[in-house]
């Protein structure tokens, strides 16, 4: 065999791959559906919209500059020419992706570096093993099993307001200037106490995170989360997608970190798991009841429970993924959305008088205040909070405004045709006032920005941007 047959041979897979990648990705791109409706240029062969679309600092101004320019279905690109995507403000369209999970899942890409950080539990879970665990936590999530929380959360919250008011007693002691201000890190202090009330309402453990941040469980999950959010290098971060098993062979000090908190999670939380166990088949065994309220031992008595196939059942990791799941996302948006709020209403100093004027007409009249009030009387006094009709759009108002999840990205499983509830404007910028909906080939990427439509002027109002 000649040297030229040889190259010939190993030439020959890889240009056919060439060609096979060029007509699937370039040629035939020009036939997709997306590729004829209305969206910015790209300054490039490798350009992309990512940044500008996911970036919140500049996001809403580019939102509101794409609806005047190309209506709400527009085409943005992602990773590369091959790559054409559909960004939606259009609240019909965002109504049928979100409806439609079974067509519309999250991406592998997403699902594998949320599961490389806390397992797949409910928040990267799709198909068959998201409505098995969502059938077992459900009953954990009952009005009736929440109301049992709200003593806890009183407690956490008088917990936060004593050691504030600690800090301002103590703050002159240490300056000679009495009137020297005190600044405060809310968002670190709120953090704080979120993570203990989702601690005990997760699987009954105290964090003890307000007076102490020093456990050992309360520093995994934080160091956890201060990784996610750290910007490392785009690189590193591919590769933890597309190659994790290189990036396990050679793991850099973040996933050296990840990889420690994950020990200690696994261990302490197994830990609970194996005695919440112990603490059912006890019950079982006296005939007593098991009384325990936590989201762990709600769980797992809903997934011991008789009327439940054994195909439903859920096993210690998927319970443990969940309580990861639950601690990781739900204490950092909790306190980040308190945080948001407390801004606002330091900015609005008017809504805020307002709002505490309504809180103080509810406040118990007893000279120990909430720590003097029986569970029952704090249920009640909770009854009276969630019907407080300006407190309510507070928080309505700020959810709008800086909502926990920025946008949504979803992937199509199938082709699918998305009703619109306004024209669809075509790329050479006419506007196709017949047309009501946007063909979505299989595997096209949908962008649901959360965001742009919470701040969309068109829907909202001019004033869509400001807290009222």
């Amino acid at each position: 065999m000649t040297i030229g047959t040889i190259l010939i041979s190993l030439l020959a897979p890889i240009i056919a791959y060439i060609f096979y990648w060029v007509y699937e990705n370039l040629i035939t791109a020009q036939w997709n559906p997306l590729h004829q409706i209305g969206g910015p240029p790209v300054p490039g062969w490798f350009k992309n919209h990512l940044y500008p679309v996911l970036e919140p600092s500049i996001s809403p101004k580019v939102y509101e500059m794409f609806v005047k320019k190309y209506g709400r279905s527009i085409r943005i690109r992602g990773v590369g020419p091959w790559d054409e995507r559909l960004l939606t403000l259009d609240p019909i369209s965002v109504a049928h992706v979100l409806k439609n999970s079974t067509i519309y899942e999250k991406p592998w890409q997403s699902r594998r570096l949320i599961t490389s950080l806390i397992g797949c539990g409910m928040l990267s879970a799709e198909g068959q093993i998201h409505r098995r665990q969502r059938r077992v936590a459900t009953p954990a999530f009952s009005i009736q099993n929440l109301r049992t929380l709200v003593p806890l959360v009183f407690r956490k919250g008088s917990e936060l307001k004593d050691r504030w008011m600690n800090m301002i007693i103590d703050a002159p002691k240490a300056d000679n200037d009495s009137n020297a201000p005190l600044s405060i890190d809310v968002c670190h202090w709120v953090s704080r106490a979120t993570f203990d009330v989702i601690g005990l309402a997760g699987f009954g453990y105290e964090f003890n995170a307000i007076k102490d941040e020093t456990n050992e469980l309360f520093c995994a999950y934080k160091e956890m989360f201060e990784v996610s959010i750290s910007q490392g290098k785009i690189t590193r971060t591919m590769m933890n997608i597309y190659l994790p098993f290189v990036s396990s062979l050679f793991p850099d000090k973040s996933m050296r970190t990840v990889q420690r908190c994950q020990q200690v999670i696994h261990r302490v939380a197994g830990q609970l798991i194996q005695e919440n166990k112990r603490k059912i088949s006890d019950a079982e065994k006296t005939g007593s009841p098991f009384l325990g309220r936590d989201l762990l031992s709600l769980l797992m008595k809903s997934n011991v429970a008789t009327d439940l196939p054994a195909k439903d059942r859920i096993s210690d990791e998927d319970i443990l993924n969940n309580i990861n799941t639950f601690m990781f996302a739900g204490s950092d948006t909790s306190s980040l959305t308190l945080t948001w709020t407390l801004l606002l209403l330091a900015e609005n100093p008017d809504i805020q008088m307002r709002l505490r004027s309504e809180l103080l007409s509810i406040a118990p009249a007893s000279a120990g205040g909430l720590e003097s009030l029986t569970e029952e009387e704090t249920r009640s006094l909770y009854d009276s909070i969630a019907n407080m009709p300006l407190l309510n759009n507070v928080c309505r108002e700020s959810l709008r405004l800086v909502p926990p999840v920025h946008s949504s990205i979803r992937v199509a499983t199938q082709d699918d045709v998305i009703p619109t509830s306004y024209p669809v404007h075509k790329r050479n910028g006419m506007v196709h006032e017949g047309r009501r909906s946007v063909t979505v080939p299989k595997g096209s990427f949908v962008h649901v920005a959360v965001e742009g439509f919470n701040l969309d002027k068109g829907i909202w109002g001019e004033d869509a941007w400001s807290f009222k």
